[in-house]
């Protein structure tokens, strides 16, 4: 195998490390519009990455977090909704960062490579840069997956429980920042949100626990990495489009599996049976 498609590979495998079991809770908090204003966010980093000579990666996080605590704060307030606060800061940074680029003199700037992503062009920087941060996830979930879960299903019972409710949001919401910045240069701005919540979603109808449902985001993230970086060196594909229809496809098929089993259960099943409970937690509504 070339050295760049080992990098390549690498760098999908510890994003989808990174992604399966935070993608979890963007699924079951419904924040899947969270992922989108920190995507778009990024571009305004390397905007200013462009300008101040800072390292891209370093830039693109420092804007991502400073969103991240700005939506945090937010939801606090109670003038504006939360969905309302995410599109202005969506749209805002993406036109500031958009803006900024193009009065950027002197440096030419291949917007497309950020906004679809290159994971093939990744260095071992890169590489570097996402094992770290998806290292970083792997100790943060390990040490507080219990109180993330119990807040996700509800904050009320949790804070009652001694949970700690705001610095989990606020430690979840930094996380999946530092993950967006990482992921920017393999997906592209405009898919990494389809990298946090495909999988997911395409582990949760088959997965019967929070832990298998991570797992199977994890395992499907690294098969679309895998099957989607195999389609792009074949066909001369982009590679995070493909990656992200691929993992579409294995949402269909486990869409498909789930409605087959539940048919065969329903069919065979005594009428008095109890259902199974669904992997995933229901927001009650105090969660945001």
């Amino acid at each position: 195998m070339e050295d760049f498609m080992v990098r390549a590979l690498l760098s999908g495998i510890g994003i989808a490390l990174a992604t399966g079991p935070l993608g979890v809770f963007v699924v079951w908090r419904r924040m899947a519009y969270f992922g989108d204003a920190l995507s778009h966010a990024s571009l305004l980093g390397v905007a200013l990455g462009l300008i101040t000579g800072v390292n891209m990666n370093v830039a693109i996080a420092l804007v991502c977090l400073t969103v991240a605590l700005l939506v945090t704060w937010m939801q606090s307030r109670p003038e504006l909704p939360t969905d309302a606060a995410l599109g202005i800061f969506s749209h805002g940074a993406l036109a500031l960062g958009l803006i900024a680029t193009a009065l950027t003199d002197g440096v030419r700037v291949d917007l497309m490579a950020y906004l679809f992503g290159d994971v093939l062009a990744a260095g071992w920087s890169d590489v570097a840069w996402i094992w770290t941060g998806a290292g970083l996830v792997g100790v943060v979930i390990h040490r507080y997956w219990n109180d993330w879960v119990n807040a996700t299903v509800h904050e009320g019972l949790a804070q009652l429980d001694g949970v700690a409710v705001v610095r989990m949001r606020l430690m979840f919401m930094l996380l999946t920042a530092l993950v967006t910045a990482a992921a920017l240069k393999v997906v592209g701005a405009l898919l990494i949100t389809a990298l946090l919540v495909i999988p997911a979603a395409a582990a949760r109808p088959l997965a019967s626990t929070p832990e298998g449902m991570a797992a199977g985001a994890i395992l499907i993230g690294t098969a679309s990495t895998l099957f989607g970086l195999m389609a792009s060196y074949r066909w001369d594909l982009p590679s995070g489009p493909a990656i992200v229809l691929i993992a579409c496809g294995w949402f269909g098929v486990t869409l498909a599996a789930s409605k087959g089993r539940n048919l065969f259960r329903s069919s065979s099943a005594p009428v008095h049976r109890t259902p199974r409970p669904t992997a995933a937690p229901e927001c009650d509504g105090n969660s945001r």
